[in-house]
């Protein structure tokens, strides 16, 4: 299962009554309309290598037009302090440990891939398995050159505060932290065994042909294939980890939806920056501003 949650990221794609397929392949980009006011929904990856080029000319026309600028979290103002502390307070098991959270064939699974991060078991088997799987899903993609800092979302949260525009979150770093804390115990090991289940997999060699015809979840993000977003991995996190999904993608989308809807009552223009897996399956953003009654239509 891969996920893209800030400290951080689910069912099958609806999104073609939405609208027409964008005439060019570019990151997935929506807009809401209605009476007197616009909400544009952008599905971003947190983490981009800093060579990538996702800007296009309808996103950035979105973004000129927008007063108020919305993001997950502020990450940008997240000092490495505070996120010890939260890492303390919420990241820690100091009875026990991941060792005797999995099963025997799941240790056994879990060792070949600390060896290649050259990570001792001994570092992480006090981490709750939540905290594990986040890092271990990430190792791959921050291999690769991908970083934080050169995410759509860090990139965007920049130009908007040296552009004055207004920044407003839907949550605190805590709050995100706190979504993967208030896992049960099974549903946490279940999110660290998909994750070690994913890197084994991913460990064995592909077939040639098989592995050609593979992009990289970043490559079909760049090309606005939601798709692979929705059944391949939204749909194997309800399937696999319902409470996972529940808490890291359902919940929260309700609780955007909600604010979005209040924003529309009040009108104007604003621009959302989410993760692009909020935004597949009939409980994504665009879905369920649909079904409140508002105009839905992708763009790009």
């Amino acid at each position: 299962m891969k996920c893209y949650a800030a400290i951080t990221a689910v069912i099958a794609l609806v999104l073609s009554s939405l609208s027409a397929a964008p005439a060019a392949a570019a990151p997935a980009l929506w807009v809401v309309r209605g009476p007197g006011a616009e909400i544009y929904l952008f599905g971003t990856m947190h983490a981009l290598t800093p060579e990538t080029q996702w800007r296009t000319p309808v996103y950035d026309a979105a973004y000129a037009k927008a007063a108020t600028v919305w993001f997950e979290a502020d990450l940008d103002g997240a000092d490495p302090a505070s996120i010890q502390r939260l890492m303390e307070q919420y990241g820690f098991d100091p009875d026990r440990t991941i060792s005797q959270k999995l099963s025997p064939r799941q240790l056994a699974r879990l060792r070949p891939i600390l060896a290649q991060g050259r990570t001792p078991l001994s570092r992480i088997d006090h981490l709750r398995p939540w905290a594990a799987a986040l890092m271990l899903s990430m190792q791959p993609m921050l291999a690769k050159g991908a970083q934080m800092q050169s995410g759509a979302d860090a990139t965007i949260t920049h130009a908007a505060k040296a552009e004055a525009k207004q920044l407003r979150v839907f949550e605190t770093l805590e709050d995100q932290v706190r979504i993967f804390a208030g896992l049960s115990e099974p549903a946490e090991v279940g999110y660290l065994a998909d994750v070690i289940s994913e890197r084994a997999a991913h460990a064995r060699p592909a077939p040639r042909r098989q592995a050609s015809r593979e992009p990289g979840l970043e490559a079909s993000w760049l090309a606005g294939d939601m798709a692979r977003f929705g059944p391949g991995v939204v749909g194997a996190m309800a399937k696999d980890t319902p409470e996972f999904y529940d808490r890291l993608v359902r919940q929260r989308n309700l609780s955007w939806a909600d604010v979005l809807t209040r924003e529309m009552a009040a009108g104007g223009t604003e621009l959302v920056n989410v993760g692009a897996l909020h935004m597949v399956g009939p409980e994504g953003l665009p879905a369920l501003m649909q079904a409140r009654g508002f105009t839905v239509e992708r763009l790009q």
